[in-house]
């Protein structure tokens, strides 16, 4: 039983992990609140959590803020060119969808056509939320290079983004229909349990055999 309540033993990596995510909910919470800053935080966030999945874990306040104040001009562009464009996908699917209801014959195929080209695009912009900010936090490049190597990453380790995205989705699922107090943990879980996938998957991508670095200038698949 004290080997269970060792330092060194699983529960006790498994509990440290716990409240690691717990805390580091609260600073992306805290961070995130003014919206605008929201990417910003959430890189500064996945930062720590892969230093966490690769056990090089430290000062995590320390490495939080200092992620969130090198990767915020950058961070800062990207979530607002995301938000515009989801909140444009969003008006989008409404108007869509109440024209599709009232309409019929031809009328109601086309409309049709084009939820399903918004749905597919709605799928895209998911696929980039979910790999953008893990990759400004560690890979240097443009912005424009940023989104795009983020969509095509993420459909090219799909298995990875599938678990990732479910892991986003129980957390909701449970927070909202069963366990409202889990929001403690919230994205802070869901950023530590991804990056035991998301860490890989970057340092894999990133790796430039050429460099020493290996930092990701030339990242590609």
């Amino acid at each position: 039983m004290a080997g269970m309540f060792s330092y060194e033993s699983k529960f006790s990596a498994i509990a440290f992990r716990i409240a690691y995510a717990c805390y580091l909910n609260l600073l992306w919470a805290v961070c995130s609140l003014p919206i605008v800053t929201l990417g910003a935080s959430t890189t500064a966030l996945y930062d720590v959590s892969m230093r966490i999945a690769e056990d090089r874990e430290g000062d995590l306040t320390q490495q939080f803020f200092r992620a969130f104040k090198s990767n915020f001009k950058q961070a800062t562009v990207i979530w607002l060119i995301l938000l515009g464009i989801g909140a444009f996908l969003g008006c989008d699917l409404w108007v869509v969808t109440r024209l599709r209801a009232t309409s019929t014959g031809g009328l109601a195929i086309m409309w049709t056509l084009i939820l399903a080209m918004l749905i597919a695009t709605c799928i895209a912009y998911t696929i980039e939320l979910i790999f953008v900010f893990p990759l400004v936090a560690r890979v240097q490049n443009t912005n424009r290079a940023m989104m795009v190597n983020a969509l095509l990453i993420g459909t090219h380790y799909l298995n990875c983004t599938l678990v990732v995205f479910a892991i986003h989705f129980v957390m909701a699922v449970v927070a909202i229909r069963f366990f409202t107090p889990i929001l403690l943990l919230g994205e802070g879980l869901c950023a530590v349990l991804s990056s035991y996938l998301l860490s890989p998957v970057i340092r894999a991508c990133a790796y430039d055999p050429e460099s020493e670095a290996g930092n990701g200038d030339g990242i590609g698949l």
